[in-house]
């Protein structure tokens, strides 16, 4: 059957944030979406643990256009202060490294996030939950008519087998993706050198409560500032979300930890967590300690990347990578997000006058390519080199040229690379075509 004129069906595998983006924008543009999510159903809004994130300028005024009613402003809280600190772990004095007061991120919740994605899908996106990605089939037949990509999935609530098939995959579905290992069975995720203790405090109800109280002594812009706290060879990261809670990251040096499944992070024991408390107290001033030691249910992520793949489309234009399955990245330079939305629109602009037929898909698909290829690679590399830098590792490959020391005096530029602004394409990443 021939399909409707001017349009293509997009099969975007993976319904977290880069997913339901890359459905907003291959709608927005003409195409019809189908997302496949294993999980049974969208977030369930601001709960969780860990889930905060940092946006863009550039990454604000996409979501503009795809959430016109969610009210951006109310909705996230400024990041306009980068600010660095160095914390003396045995007096627990704190000094300033370097502040930027031109940084104009925003802050929000994932959970949040996602379900305004969702919600505000429109009629040309189908998202399918409870569907498991199982595996996929590219046609080498180049008919105009033909739907040349088919993806199979397992209906987890009833074991059914499903095909779903349209004219371009979109690989959405995460670090560990399994459709990138299939064009790149060789590239690996690469382990950082430190894992992060993670966690979210509610303090809804407790405003006034010591904690609280001194949390805001300690850090008195909270609510619009972005603080990382560095001692020896150990960073931490503390700055509020909406809502009455407080996001805080601790990241720790060590040998890889031993994962089970796909999954990057931990569950931890209470033995853990009485460990991680008392470290907490030995190197943290006592206001971050109480909060990181009363956060409820933190966990362990740990921390990967992988090095820039050399494509971001293949099989003659039917299959896309998207967000962390086109590059994994450390959370260092808050890229994972951004890149994704990005990613998504950069995806959604060079099919802007693409039916799907073979020929004008291929070429939209090299556009997307070119567009973002140079400015993932080098951000994917930068935020290495920053989060090595904050933990006191050698960077570079050279492991003579140590990390940040913070116990000695700094010079201007070398506190100067601890800021955000140094992350490439900072300013905003060119897209292509239309958008």
């Amino acid at each position: 059957m021939a399909r409707e004129m001017g349009k293509g069906v997009a099969v975007v595998v993976g319904g977290s944030v880069a997913g339901l983006a890359c459905a907003h924008a291959v709608a927005e543009v003409g195409w019809k979406a189908v997302v496949l999510e294993k999980a049974a159903a969208p977030a369930a809004g601001s709960g969780g643990t860990g889930a905060g994130l940092g946006l863009g300028a550039q990454s604000m005024e996409t979501l503009a256009r795809w959430i016109p009613g969610w009210g951006l402003d109310a909705a996230t809280l400024p990041l306009a202060v980068d600010l660095n600190r160095a914390t003396d772990s045995e007096t627990k004095a704190a000094r300033t490294l370097t502040r930027d007061e031109g940084f104009n991120f925003r802050a929000a919740h994932w959970g949040d996030l996602h379900r305004r994605l969702h919600e505000a899908l429109p009629a040309a996106v189908t998202v399918l939950w409870g569907h498991q990605f199982l595996s996929f089939e590219v046609s080498d037949d180049d008919d105009d008519d033909n739907r040349g990509v088919v993806a199979t999935t397992r209906v987890l609530g009833t074991g059914e087998t499903v095909e779903v098939a349209g004219d371009l995959l979109v690989a959405a579905d995460g670090c560990a993706s399994s459709i990138r290992r299939h064009f790149l069975p060789d590239l690996k995720l690469r382990y950082s050198g430190y894992f992060a203790w993670r966690g979210v405090f509610d303090f809804t109800g407790k405003e006034s409560s010591d904690i609280v109280t001194g949390i805001r002594r300690a850090y008195p812009e909270l609510g619009s500032c972005l603080y990382f706290d560095l001692a020896y060879k150990t960073h931490a990261v503390l700055y509020e979300l909406p809502g009455n809670r407080l996001n805080w990251l601790w990241y720790i040096n060590g040998p890889e930890p031993e994962l089970t499944g796909s999954s990057v992070t931990i569950k931890v024991s209470e033995a853990m967590l009485a460990r991680m408390r008392e470290e907490a107290e030995r190197v943290w001033a006592p206001e971050l300690a109480r909060l990181i030691g009363e956060t409820a249910e933190p966990f362990v992520n740990v921390i990967y990347d992988a090095d820039p793949v050399p494509r971001l489309s293949w099989a003659g234009g039917r299959v896309a990578l998207v967000g962390d399955a086109a590059h994994p990245t450390t959370p260092h330079g808050l890229r994972s997000t951004n890149m994704s939305l990005l990613d998504a629109r950069a995806l959604g602009a060079c099919l802007a006058s693409t039916p799907g037929v073979s020929s004008s898909r291929q070429r939209a698909l090299a556009d997307y390519e070119a567009a973002r290829m140079p400015v993932v690679a080098a951000q994917v590399l930068h935020a290495r080199r920053l989060g090595r830098l904050k933990q006191g590792l050698p960077v570079d490959g050279d492991e003579e040229a140590a990390g940040f020391d913070v116990r000695r005096v700094a010079t201007a530029e070398e506190v100067s690379q601890l800021r955000q602004r140094g992350m490439p394409y900072f300013g905003g990443a060119p897209t292509s075509g239309a958008g």
